[in-house]
C-alpha cells in the first residue's frame, strides 16, 4: 500500500471517528433535553438542544472536509467506517429536528394546562 493512501485512510478513519463522537454527544444532550422537556422544564431543555446543536454542527463540519477535499480531487477508497458514521450523522439530525417538534408540542400543551 502506497504512503499517500494510508494517509487518507487514517485520515478518513479519524474524522469518521469525530464525526460518530461528536453525533454521539449530541443525541445524549437531545435525550437530557427531552428528558427536562417531559418535566416541562423549557429552560433546561432548550440549553441541553443548543448544546446538542452545537455538537452535531462539529460533526457536520468534519464530514464538510472530506466531502470538499474530495470535490477538490482527492480521492478516498470506500470505508465501510465513515459511511457508518455518515448514517449516524443523519440519524442524529433526524433525531435532533423531531425532539425541537416535540418539545414545541410540549411547550403548546404546558401552555393549555396553565
Amino acid at each position: 500500500m502506497s504512503e499517500p493512501i494510508e494517509m487518507e485512510e487514517n485520515e478518513l478513519v479519524s474524522t469518521a471517528m469525530q464525526i460518530i463522537l461528536h453525533a454521539g454527544d449530541s443525541r445524549i444532550k437531545i435525550t437530557e433535553a427531552l428528558e427536562k422537556a417531559k418535566q416541562f422544564d423549557f429552560e433546561n431543555a432548550s440549553k441541553a438542544m443548543e448544546e446538542a446543536e452545537k455538537a452535531i454542527t462539529l460533526a457536520h463540519k468534519s464530514q464538510t472536509e472530506i466531502i470538499q477535499n474530495e470535490a477538490s480531487g482527492n480521492t478516498y477508497q470506500f470505508s465501510l467506517l465513515f459511511a457508518h458514521a455518515q448514517d449516524t450523522l443523519m440519524t442524529i439530525q433526524s433525531e435532533l429536528r423531531m425532539a425541537k417538534e416535540m418539545i414545541s408540542i410540549l411547550k403548546l400543551i404546558d401552555e393549555k394546562m396553565k
